[in-house]
This record gives structure tokens, C-alpha cells and sequence, in this order.
């Protein structure tokens, strides 16, 4: 008799427990929404309808200042692949470089012109530093990445005040003599692209070491063996933006504000004293004249600066 009655009082107790879970489970889908309604996708379901990563068509034909690159060698394609799918897939530094282009190109497109260089060559500044003043580990500084011994072989200045490295107009010019002796040397504008990142001596060597004419048919260190292909793949990308997927509109663009330029043959003790002149601070001064290195200019030659100052 008791242990009839001890296992009927199991029973009720274990249904009355399933009977709380249940009423939990039903009350908890209820306010969450019902996981297994056809209206609610499944977390694999919704991963594929709504995060899609697609293999690029790559284009039957993409150059570099009209120098065709061979696409049909296998191992060309690929390396042109990958960086169309690296370039376009890192998103948010694609849409920042769109962005950037719209506010530097106008400066540098016709610098680029001047000197008889390919307006593609605008996109090699664009793999060299994202058209930022940045400095490279080597020293290699400004849009056009350039090191010290190159610029000052070049005539540009540099010192503990001014570094013309950062002045966009300056350094465009000696980029494109760099770009157009290497061109000369080495009879091809991807060559000379190539050593714009190798430098002409290790172009040369390479060229010489496996008995080859053409960058293509080179055996390169991973960097310069990516590099033409990275100018390539911006170019293509940037041309066709929303193509790729990148949508904006005209107000998104980056702009360059107007300035005039204000000639300095002086030195100039406190450029903070000198930015209230015109009614700008120090940070708008060197945002618009980051080739100015110090608060001041000591100028001991007498040498004739232009100051950009901008208008309002």
C-alpha cells in the first residue's frame, strides 16, 4: 500500500515538473517569436540570404597606361584576382579611398599631364599610401612614399622645418621624373611601375638575373610581384565603383576647400601667431601646408615659401 501510494505521488510530481517546462519553453517562444514558424528563418537560412560574398568576374581586359596585362597565363589572372577581391572586399577602406580620390585627383591628374605621365599612375599614389601622409617603416614618406636620399636627389627640401615630401604639388613633380627615367630606362610603363617600388637598380638586376624583358615574366619578392596588379585593381575598381556594389552620393565625397597662397620670404617665428593673421589656426595652417614640420620657419636663405591659406 505504500509503495502503490509513494509511486502514484512520483507520477503526479514528474508530470507536474514536464508540465512547468513545457509551459516555460511555450511562454518563452511565444514572447521571442516562434523559432520554427515559416516566417522566421532559420540562422543558417538567414546567413545565406543575407551575407553573400561573391567570386568577382574579372574583366577580359585591364592595362596600365594602355600596356596590356596578360591574363590569359594562369598565374597572372590570379594575381589579378586577388587583388581585385582584397581591394574590393576590405569595404571600408575602398569607400574612404573613393572619397579621397574626389578631393586629390584634381590636384594631382594635372601635374601628372604636364609631364607627359598616364593618368593611371594617379592610382600608383593610391597604393602607395591611401592619398594619406603616411610614413613607412623604411622612411619613405608623403602620397608618392618617397625617402629621403630620392627627394633630395631630386631637389626637393627637407629638413627639421620643411619637409616638401608632404607638399602634394612638389612631390607629384618628382614622381613623375622618377617615373619617367624609369621609363626611359626600361622601355615599358609597368616596368617603370615596378620600379617605382623596387627601386631601378633591383628591376634591372632581376631583369638581367633571369634573362627576361617584361614585368610579367619576372620572378619578383611578394611586394613588387603584387604591385602593379594593386594599381591595376584600384584602377579598376575606383573607375567603376558602383559597380562593385559601393553606393554614394556627391555631398559624401571629401573636397578641397579653395585657398590662396600667401608668399613667405621671411623667416617666421610662431606660424600660431601667423595663422591669426588670416583668421585660421595652427591645425588648419599645417592641414593645408602639412610640408611645414615645425611651429616655426627659419629661413635663413631668404628663400621665397607659398603659404595656402584657406578661403572661406
Amino acid at each position: 500500500m505504500k509503495l502503490d501510494t509513494f509511486f502514484k505521488k512520483s507520477i503526479f510530481i514528474f508530470g507536474l515538473l514536464c508540465f512547468t517546462v513545457l509551459s516555460y519553453v511555450a511562454t518563452t517562444s511565444f514572447m521571442n517569436g516562434d523559432s520554427t514558424s515559416e516566417d522566421k528563418k532559420s540562422p543558417e537560412k538567414s546567413f545565406e540570404e543575407d551575407y553573400n560574398v561573391f567570386a568577382l568576374e574579372i574583366p577580359d581586359e585591364i592595362d596600365l597606361a594602355g600596356e596590356k596585362a596578360p591574363l590569359e597565363i594562369p598565374d597572372i589572372k590570379e594575381r589579378m584576382d586577388r587583388e581585385l577581391l582584397v581591394n574590393t572586399y576590405w569595404q571600408s577602406n575602398a569607400l574612404l579611398l573613393i572619397k579621397r580620390a574626389n578631393k586629390y585627383f584634381p590636384i594631382i591628374e594635372p601635374i601628372l599631364e604636364k609631364n607627359g605621365v598616364p593618368d593611371d599612375f594617379k592610382y600608383l599614389a593610391v597604393a602607395e599610401s591611401g592619398l594619406e601622409h603616411v610614413v613607412s617603416p623604411a622612411g619613405a614618406t608623403g602620397f608618392w612614399q618617397i625617402m629621403e636620399s630620392t627627394g633630395e636627389e631630386y631637389g626637393l627640401e627637407i629638413n627639421s622645418n620643411v619637409d616638401e615630401r608632404y607638399n602634394i604639388e612638389k612631390s607629384t613633380e618628382v614622381a613623375c621624373q622618377y617615373i619617367k627615367n624609369a621609363k626611359e630606362r626600361f622601355g615599358s610603363w609597368t616596368l617603370a611601375a615596378a620600379a617605382y617600388n623596387a627601386g631601378n637598380a633591383g628591376i634591372s638586376r632581376e631583369l638581367k638575373r633571369q634573362e627576361v624583358e617584361d614585368y610579367y615574366d619576372l620572378l619578383l619578392n611578394p611586394e613588387t610581384a603584387r604591385y602593379v596588379f594593386r594599381i591595376m585593381a584600384l584602377k579598376h575598381i575606383l573607375s567603376n565603383a558602383e559597380e562593385f556594389g559601393f553606393i554614394y552620393s556627391e555631398d559624401d565625397l571629401y573636397k578641397f576647400q579653395p585657398t590662396k597662397k600667401v608668399k613667405v620670404d621671411t623667416a617666421v617665428s610662431d606660424f600660431v601667431q601667423f595663422g591669426r593673421q588670416f583668421d585660421i589656426n595652427y591645425k588648419t595652417l599645417k592641414i593645408y601646408n602639412p610640408w611645414l614640420r615645425d611651429k616655426h620657419l627659419d629661413n635663413y636663405s631668404k628663400k621665397v615659401y607659398e603659404i595656402k591659406i584657406p578661403v572661406k
